[in-house]
């Protein structure tokens, strides 16, 4: 076991098996000098979608755990992507965001902490980032939350 599993286990964290797109799309790039682009992540998680609008029935804590889940899915993802070994990564690069929001919920920023504090939780110091944060009137399949992200791993 790697030392990033070995942090998993010790957060109680259990990742789940990679999310299959819902569409038409890759769930992963790899790029040459180990940039891995992965789609954007959905609030799905296995004990229920995180579904509906920040503002409109869903408050900050909600947002936040859905954007959580986003992140849970996006290191399933990068896992895959690195080959099991999540010991290859080396820096989250730059995470975006977007947020299923009523028209007057402002509070965007702190929704994507959910997924971004997780990066640094599990990551360490390799999981700070550069960050996009968008509202939007809706996302697919009314998710709550949806994040993207670009990685940098070993070859």
């Amino acid at each position: 076991m790697g030392r990033i599993e070995e942090r998993l286990a010790a957060l109680g964290i259990t990742l789940p098996n990679p999310p299959a797109p819902i569409a038409s799309y890759v769930p992963f790039t790899l790029a040459p000098g180990g940039l891995v682009h992965i789609s954007g992540q959905v609030s799905r998680a296995a004990d229920g979608d995180h579904l509906g609008r920040l503002g409109d029935g869903l408050d900050l804590a909600q947002g936040q755990a859905a954007a959580r889940v986003c992140a849970l899915n996006l290191l399933a993802q990068l896992r895959a992507a690195c080959g099991g070994e999540l010991d290859r990564v080396e820096r989250v690069l730059k995470l975006n965001g977007f947020v299923n929001v009523a028209p007057d919920f402002g509070a965007i920023p702190q929704v994507m902490n959910g997924c971004s504090d997780l990066m640094v939780e599990v990551l360490g110091e390799a999981g700070r980032h550069a960050r996009s944060a968008v509202g939007v009137a809706n996302l697919p399949m009314g998710f709550a939350v949806e994040v993207d992200g670009v990685f940098l791993i070993r070859a």
